[in-house]
């Protein structure tokens, strides 16, 4: 399984190469994490236009993929930093009442 994942995640990270030959500067690519990242701040701050260039930069699958890593990543790590369940986290961030018993 995490064979696959891996084999997934290196395709759409890999960076996009210009032709041979290709007059001038090559362009910055952009792989999901980065794009995911920069629309993830830019939605913080409300920034429609760097949402969209974001979004432009990798399929809205691979975006969608980022921002949902990105999410879990967030999570685990101020749960740890508070001490309390990844649930508890996710459900405070969220402004959700606690979980049920």
């Amino acid at each position: 399984m995490f064979g696959k994942l891996r084999t997934v995640l290196t395709r759409l990270t890999r960076p996009t190469v210009p032709a041979p030959g290709a007059p001038g500067p090559r362009p910055r690519t952009h792989n999901l994490f980065d794009a995911a990242a920069a629309y993830v701040a830019a939605s913080a701050t409300d920034d429609e236009d760097a949402m969209d260039e974001a979004a432009s930069w990798v399929s809205p699958e691979a975006l969608s993929f980022g921002v949902n890593e990105l999410a879990c990543r967030a999570v685990l790590t101020l749960s740890r930093e508070r001490g309390v369940s990844p649930d508890a986290m996710a459900r405070e961030l969220l402004g959700l009442p606690g979980p049920r018993p």
